[in-house]
């Protein structure tokens, strides 16, 4: 089904975030730092970049302003389970004046995913052609509810997708009568 979802994504975007899932450690068992870039733009959702990382703090927070800044980005939007406030401060200590946006994962992952699963099954998220989405699709396509494995590109990609396309900003963004149908 990804192989189907592949295309160029318009040159304007409506709204385009970049989305942290941030691990807490950086040793070389660690997880990685998710980070994907999303965008709104041709009634569709669009996966840009995935921009994930091992590494301390000071460097995921680093390569995620580094992305809202290359793409000209709304805001960041990130996980804050795993640090709270810290996690804000962390971006900010790189860059105050970007807005982060903090989420709570109050439900599982595999919750929180099928909603975003589910415009994958209606084709209207799509990955940007030409850009290396390998690792993200792998973890998409192999990850279970009962892995101990974190899907950190995945979560990253869900939290970005879904600050996009789930609420009032899509219907507004595509016109249609209902955020989440």
């Amino acid at each position: 089904m990804l192989e189907q979802l592949r295309g160029k994504p318009p040159a304007q975007m409506a709204r385009i975030v970049v989305a942290v899932d941030p691990a807490v450690t950086s040793e070389a068992t660690s997880d990685e730092t998710g980070i994907v870039v999303g965008g709104i733009g041709g009634g569709y959702g669009w996966v840009l970049q995935d921009r994930s990382l091992r590494g301390s703090p000071a460097t995921w927070a680093s390569a995620a302003v580094e992305a809202y800044h290359i793409w000209r980005a709304d805001r960041i939007v990130a996980e804050s389970n795993n640090g709270g406030e810290m996690v804000r401060d962390t971006i900010h200590a790189v860059d105050s004046t970007v807005p982060v946006k903090l989420v709570t994962a109050s439900q599982g992952k595999r919750t929180r995913a099928e909603p975003i699963a589910a415009r994958y099954e209606q084709g209207k998220i799509l990955h940007a052609e030409g850009v290396d989405l390998a690792a993200l699709e792998d973890q998409m396509v192999t990850w279970l509810p009962s892995s101990v494995e974190s899907p950190d590109r995945m979560d990253a990609m869900v939290w970005a997708m879904s600050e996009l396309m789930l609420g009032t900003g899509w219907s507004q963004v595509t016109g249609s009568a209902s955020a989440v149908a």
